[in-house]
């Protein structure tokens, strides 16, 4: 680690090929002649190493040999690149404890969750490659006799991947494994906050590629401000698809740049995700999730749990068993096998969580428990807190909002007295609270009633892009499509058929007659 550090450089690091002074861009080799850029770990602020940005200069040049890349790779069938997808996804096996754990050292997630990433880039290469032998198209009757349709789907281009800091790698994978078989070259642009997982993934990706006798350049990199160099990746037509992950703000920006020139975006933005409890709930099942769900990676994922609408005949109960269990959360060094809940990631951060407190207070919410910033030996750098518990109304403007923290709002419906049939026919109360909300991207309910559970995940239940019964808000499979509706942005990654954002698709019609009948049975000339 850097000067700062207090302990010896870990060998990890040189295992990933991180070095004291590290070059931030890739384009088939390595450049970066710009700002330097200090990178520091949230565990204890210490200076883990230096990354040098790139230049603009330096940005263009990248670009353009994605293009290259992606006018070669896009010539080579697709289960060919779903083989190199294979060997990426194998090479991540073997490194996997190491990448790990330099996630945890970057952004602060505690050891498990940060080898859990990388699981899930694994875990997407695995997908990836049978999907590599599928891509279908569909055929389709012609109204014209002799005459055959069908539809098939082309690579797109280069992919601009903008990840966040919360999940520095498993983001560019679920992009970039898709993506990959798929036909594109992407570039990624990571979080300032976490440049060194990014380094250390592309070049674990440009020796796969060598060893594959690939251009290097369809995995990308370009490390830089995001007021020079993520602006130009916005305004980029050379970039005909832009993923980004954020905040609503960022996305706001993504769309408007993008959109500006026609471009493709796949946003991935912020939630807002609240747990129904019902009277019909497995409250040891609800506690468990809500935990995890709430204070897992210190409450800084996008399916954080940050709303608990509870029936009021178990809110009382609810909330004495969640303050036990808060009370019971060991919070430190997330490197520490004992540890549940380690730093959020800057002091900003701890910040606006004490912000949010304050507002709560002043809207009329009361703190349960926690929230308060932590300090001593154990907890230095000061990017720990107590995780907080408040009571809230879903109409609060700060619960309108999404706090990038361990806050956990407890929001009761209905009637303590309410007889079984009132409390099923209550849950229209709390599904308008859930829905009542600008972002959308996932949700839960807890209930053994099967009226309730069905209702939840009918059209008239969750408005969230993902839904689930007895489980909680966060830890979503690669198996399905990820994203989330409204002000989440409405874009889907990872599994399912999100493949086809990242494709170009072609309707194509064959006449093999020896005549030329028109469409919708037009005449036009003899």
């Amino acid at each position: 680690m850097g000067k700062n550090a207090a302990n010896k450089r870990p060998g990890f690091l040189a295992t990933l090929g991180i070095e004291d002074v590290n070059r931030g861009g890739f384009g088939g080799k390595w450049m970066g002649s710009g700002p330097e850029q200090q990178v520091t770990t949230p565990i204890d602020g210490s200076t883990i190493a230096t990354v040098q940005q790139v230049t603009e200069a330096e940005y263009d040049k990248i670009i353009d040999a994605a293009h290259r890349a992606f006018l070669a790779w896009r010539k080579v069938p697709a289960p060919r690149r779903g083989e190199v997808v294979r060997q990426l996804g194998n090479r991540l096996r073997e490194v996997k404890h190491g990448l790990g754990q330099l996630v945890t050292l970057e952004m602060g997630k505690i050891l498990p969750e940060g080898e859990g990433e990388v699981q899930e880039m694994i875990d997407i290469c695995d997908f990836a490659v049978g999907l590599s032998r599928q891509l279908y198209g569909l055929s389709m009757h012609s109204e014209r006799p002799d005459h055959r349709m069908m539809e098939q789907w082309h690579p797109l281009g280069v992919v601009g991947v903008i990840s966040a800091f919360n999940f520095p790698v498993a983001v560019w994978s679920w992009n970039t494994a898709i993506a990959a078989v798929c036909g594109d070259s992407v570039v990624w642009k990571p979080s300032s906050q976490t440049p060194l997982t990014a380094i250390a993934c592309t070049k674990i990706a440009e020796r796969v590629a060598h060893e594959n006798g690939v251009d290097p350049a369809i995995f990308s990199l370009v490390i830089g401000r995001g007021s020079t160099i993520g602006d130009r990746l916005l305004q980029d037509t050379r970039i005909p698809l832009v993923s980004a992950t954020g905040s609503c703000r960022v996305g706001r920006r993504v769309a408007e740049v993008v959109g500006t020139r026609f471009g493709r975006t796949i946003l991935e933005l912020g939630g807002n995700n609240a747990i129904i409890v019902t009277p019909h709930a497995n409250l040891d099942l609800a506690e468990r999730a809500i935990l995890f769900g709430a204070v897992g990676t210190a409450g800084q994922r996008c399916t954080s749990t940050r709303r608990i609408i509870v029936h009021a005949s178990l809110k009382d109960q609810l909330v004495k068993r969640l303050v036990k269990a808060y009370e019971g959360i060991p919070i430190g060094d997330p490197r520490k096998p004992e540890t549940l809940m380690g730093p959020l990631v800057t002091k900003s951060a701890v910040q606006d969580l004490q912000n949010a407190i304050v507002q709560v207070k002043k809207e009329g919410g009361k703190i349960l428990y926690g929230g308060e910033p932590l300090d001593g030996p154990q907890y230095p750098g000061g990017h720990y807190v107590r995780p907080c518990i408040a009571e809230a109304k879903n109409a609060f403007a700060i619960v309108q909002e999404e706090t990038f923290a361990p806050i956990l709002y407890i929001i009761s419906y209905g009637k303590k007295a309410s007889s079984p049939q009132q409390a099923v026919d209550e849950l229209e109360e709390a599904i308008a609270y859930h829905n009542g909300v600008p972002q959308g991207l996932s949700s839960a309910i807890f209930t053994e009633h099967l009226r309730e559970a069905e209702l939840f995940l009918s059209a008239r239940g969750s408005d969230c892009g993902i839904a689930n019964v007895n489980i909680g808000t966060s830890g979503a499979e690669i198996g399905g499509a990820f994203g989330g509706e409204k002000e989440t942005g409405g874009g889907r990654e990872s599994g399912s058929d999100a493949w086809k954002v990242y494709m170009r698709r072609q309707t194509n019609t064959v006449n093999w007659s020896t005549e030329l009948p028109l469409a919708q049975g037009i005449k036009f000339g003899d």
